[in-house]
């Protein structure tokens, strides 16, 4: 039996009409019946990496017990000149979190998925305490199980103080073992509290490593340290009162 927090999560391509661009990861996240698939903003539109994708690929299980099924969902990032995802900021600048909705009419009708759901996410943030044990489910390198369709798990732990966020902006760090691809992948916590169906608290989503510009590249490692946005964004993104669109 498949664990369900690894339904939890799908492969993200991205592409420029049929031209291949990259790899990530994101979640599925349901909020009063609609549901919304998350990922990194960087994923759908970077304009430092000049990455500018028109659609994204998911790839969904469509066989609860033959897991080597799949089924592509392609989805188009714009519509009229508009882009169709949603993405917030704050005080700290904008957060690198995007969450676009999903038409349950273009799902298969044997979809099999797990969300994550506003009950999932934590609320009283003195219980998780700096060295929480964790994990980040996603597909780093694009590396996962091809013929399950299942991602691979990194243990992380948490590296800065919860709830405080960290130098300003609205996310923490996590010390884990990460590579690109796992842009857009849920950074969870063990906790059976949280339900039978899926026990896991949704902390973050992971962005990007972090690393300092200063760091002498011959004698010093890496920090091995990267950028969690706290989840809680995501009860302003699938908000019923959907922002308006923003152009290209």
């Amino acid at each position: 039996m498949t664990e369900p927090i690894l339904l939890t999560t799908a492969r993200v391509s991205t592409f420029d009409g049929d031209r291949l661009l990259t790899g990530a990861s994101g979640f599925f996240f349901e909020r009063d019946a609609r549901l919304f698939f998350v990922t990194s903003r960087h994923v759908l539109q970077d304009a430092p990496s000049k990455h500018h994708p028109n659609r994204i690929a998911i790839e969904l299980h469509v066989d609860a017990v033959n897991l080597t099924q799949s089924f592509a969902l392609s989805i188009w990032l714009f519509k009229d000149g508009l882009s169709q995802w949603r993405q917030g900021a704050d005080s700290g600048g904008e957060i690198d979190v995007a969450a676009i909705e999903i038409d349950r009419a273009l799902l298969p009708a044997n979809a099999e998925f797990r969300c994550f759901t506003p009950s999932h996410l934590q609320t009283e943030l003195g219980q998780v305490e700096v060295g929480r044990d964790l994990l980040v489910v996603g597909y780093p390198l694009g590396f996962h199980d091809t013929m399950y369709h299942l991602p691979v798990v990194r243990h992380a732990v948490i590296a800065s103080a919860f709830g405080i966020r960290f130098q300003g902006q609205g996310l923490f760090l996590t010390d884990a073992r990460t590579h690109r691809g796992t842009s857009g992948a849920p950074v969870v916590m063990r906790d059976a509290n949280a339900g039978a169906a899926l026990p896991w608290r949704l902390l973050g989503v992971h962005s990007s490593r972090i690393d300092m510009g200063t760091r002498d590249q011959k004698l010093d490692e890496s920090l091995g340290l990267n950028a969690a946005w706290y989840a809680a964004i995501l009860i302003t993104l699938t908000d019923e009162r959907k922002p308006a669109p923003s152009p290209t």
